[in-house]
Formats: C-alpha cells, structure tokens, sequence
C-alpha cells in the first residue's frame, strides 16, 4: 500500500501559503512542499492531496491518504465533489483543483483516513511543518487561478 500524508497551511485566509506531503511505499519516503503568494488553507489541503497523487507512477497498489482536512475528505467521502460537479461547481470554490482532483480520482483505489491535526501525529506534524514553512518562507509560486478569481470577486 501507498501511504500519503498532507497537510496544507495558509497565513491569513487568503494569504501566503503552502503544503506539505510525505509519500511512503515499500521502505522508501519522498517529501513535496510548495509555497503560494496568495491562497487559502483549503486549496492548500487540496492541492497536497492531488500533487501527492500527481507523483504516483502506478496504480497498482492500493493508496492510503492521511489527512486532518475534513474539507477534503468530507466532500469525497460524502460524495458532495461528485454533486458539485454536476452542478458545474455554481456557488462553490475552488473548482479548478476540485476538477484536477477528479481526474485523478477515477485512477486509483483510494482510501482515507482522518487525523486530529497538531495532536501528535508524526507524520501530519511533520507535514504541517513543511507547509507552515512554505508559507512562510517560500519560495512563492503564484496560485494563478486563485489570484484571477479574487480579482473579479469571484471568492468573496
């Protein structure tokens, strides 16, 4: 099995942020993090979760995804994503990363698993780590699609 854990962090909501990702298969261990100009904490609990899958070369072992986001694992667990959708996403956010992550979905046999953040949980303290980091110290990539939707309003 594929272990995937995430974590995602903004400074301000929006404001700068980043996400932090620790892959785990067969003894080996990759860690991803990324910061952003200008974003949301949600996006970044999101964009972890499809840049960790994004990474996977296979889909032949069954996938674990470890997150404390309940934004994410709630709306794929409770199939709101899979509603949204077929609404074109009219009144919600972030469609642009919830429309990557579909593509992927389909892809892989995955399964989630909740953790209390910042409760001791090694792996999610050491991701949540990792994305804090980012956000705060860069460097910044700029979340292009957020930075234009805030623009017109689109978030707000």
């Amino acid at each position: 099995m594929i272990e995937i854990y995430t974590d995602g962090s903004a400074k301000g909501n929006p404001g700068p942020g980043g996400y932090g990702v620790i892959l785990r298969f067969n003894g080996q261990e990759k860690e991803l993090s990324q910061g952003f100009r200008l974003t949301t904490n949600n996006r970044m609990e999101l964009l972890a979760l499809i840049v960790a899958l994004e990474q996977l070369k296979t889909n032949k072992h069954a996938v674990r995804v470890h997150s404390d986001s309940k934004y994410v694992i709630d709306a794929i667990l409770k199939g709101w994503v899979f509603g949204w959708k077929q609404k074109d996403f009219k009144g919600k956010k972030n469609k642009d990363l919830w429309l990557r992550y579909l593509e992927l979905h389909s892809k892989f046999n995955i399964s989630f698993e909740w953790v209390k953040g910042h409760n001791g949980h090694p792996e999610n303290e050491r991701c949540d780590r990792l994305a804090v980091k980012c956000a705060e110290y860069g460097p910044h990539l700029i979340d292009e699609e957020f930075e234009r939707n805030t623009e017109s309003n689109e978030f707000f």
